[in-house]
């Protein structure tokens, strides 16, 4: 038991992060010194969602895990959230105070470039961090890695096995990518583990700063889709059975080490993401036809299926206060139920019907001039119309919730921190996103000939 717990501590060691990034180019910035450590004081502190900003009460214990939204500078200047927790992330006034003397030092010393990371602007975070990279190419790589595991790439990669590859593909992918990441978003709330101290860990994310770590759903997402697409697609498509395992191992390996590289999750978080993975696709890969099954054929489907995702995603903002990935659960949960109910409309109108048994393996088909432009307009019309249809039902869905709720809509950032106006935002626009992928496109796409 001893050695089990040495090796856990080994793993998550926020030292072994540091390690990593400075093997691939990455340094911190020289204002930090070598004198900083993840192993202060103030890093013993429990915090509420790893390093996002948490509220500091007046009294012993009293909010811990209110989120107000922003950080707080301690008395040396460096960042530090009000629950005590240094996240290693510099004010905006430090940065732009020092930004001029760090430029000089970053020049004699050959630094490539410097720049700060994206934010999500619905956490209110007052923080940023630079840093500089010595292998670009290794930064635009990894940064592609941890892409795979973000909205834009779900808002292309389903719908082009959707409209342009096999809907019968599609279908279950998602049916497993819904598992996969409410199971991990769950989890993590459940285990509530910090994300890697900062510093020593350079943040070239802070996205999902506020979300919890452990285990880490990139991974997770990384391991589950490409290891569901060989599953389902071999045997079914005709292609070598090592291509697809090499994609497979190159899409899973990319996205565990950009985890990692971006500072986000411990080695821990990485490779439990992947076995959690692993054991969810064991568990239920057998079903996923039954699943479907359902979704097609059943009467009262669409009702069973609302509902039960309805209720995962309240249950999933009763696990803890709020963060994002709240927002993230109930817009998963939306999209699966949204991808459901419009399977079951395309089966009870014969459209989209899947392929009979006769017809498989399906052979790949010549790639023309003719094919691939049909499938990039497919692709180019479809997306801008599911950021067209996501664009106005978030301006319909936030004012409505709020009206009904009677919840102030002066402040969206605040008022998106209610459950009461998040959970229904996120699950109906991402249902009708869903929705919309399965149903109403490909019917359009009948209508101008594009199927």
């Amino acid at each position: 038991m001893s050695q089990l717990c040495r090796l856990v501590a080994y793993l998550q060691d926020p030292e072994k992060v540091a390690t990593f990034q400075r093997l691939c180019g990455v340094e911190a910035p020289p204002s930090w010194g070598p004198g900083f450590s993840a192993h202060t004081e103030e890093s013993e502190t429990l915090v509420a969602n790893g390093s996002c900003p948490t509220g500091q009460a007046e009294g012993e214990g009293a909010d811990r895990h209110r989120f107000p939204g922003a950080s707080k500078v301690d008395e040396k200047g460096e960042g530090c959230h009000l629950n005590g927790m240094k996240n290693g992330v510099l004010s905006v006034e430090d940065c732009a105070v020092e930004s001029q003397q760090e430029m000089k030092k970053e020049k004699q010393q050959g630094w490539v470039f410097k720049r700060q990371p994206r934010r999500n602007s619905l956490t209110g975070e007052s923080v940023c961090q630079d840093f500089s990279i010595h292998s670009p190419l290794l930064y635009y790589l990894f940064s592609l890695g941890t892409e795979l595991g973000n909205e834009l790439f779900y808002i292309l990669f389903f719908p082009f096995c959707i409209w342009n590859l096999d809907a019968w593909l599609g279908r279950r992918l998602i049916i497993i990518w819904v598992w996969v990441m409410y199971l991990g978003q769950c989890t993590k709330d459940v285990i509530r583990w910090p994300r890697p101290a900062s510093p020593p860990v350079v943040k070239l994310e802070i996205f999902y700063n506020s979300e919890y770590s452990m285990p880490s759903t990139h991974a997770m997402s990384g391991t589950a889709i490409p290891l569901a697409l060989l599953l389902f697609s071999y045997g079914r498509w005709q292609y070598p059975l090592m291509y697809g395992l090499i994609l497979a191992i190159a899409w899973c390996s990319l996205v565990c080490c950009s985890r990692i590289y971006m500072g986000m999750h411990s080695i821990l978080d990485v490779i439990a993401g992947f076995f959690y993975a692993i054991l969810i696709l064991a568990v239920f890969l057998p079903a996923v036809d039954l699943v479907d099954s359902f979704n097609l054929t059943c009467k009262y489907a669409p009702l069973i299926i609302i509902s039960l995702h309805l209720a995962l995603g309240i249950f999933s903002f009763t696990l803890d206060t709020w963060s994002t990935s709240r927002g993230d659960t109930a817009q998963i949960l939306g999209c699966g139920a949204g991808v459901a109910c419009g399977s079951h409309v395309n089966y009870l109108l014969g459209l989209m019907p899947d392929p009979s048994t006769e017809m498989l393996p399906i052979m790949t088909p010549s790639f023309t001039v003719t094919i691939l432009g049909k499938a990039m307009l497919r692709l180019l019309i479809g997306v801008v119309l599911l950021l067209l249809i996501k664009t106005g039902m978030k301006k319909i869905t936030i004012p409505l919730a709020c009206k009904i709720f009677r919840i102030p809509s002066g402040d969206i950032q605040q008022a998106r921190q209610r459950m009461e106006v998040e959970l229904p935002y996120r699950y109906f626009t991402y249902g009708m996103v869903g929705f919309s992928l399965i149903f109403l496109i490909p019917s359009l796409f009948l209508v101008m000939g594009l199927s």
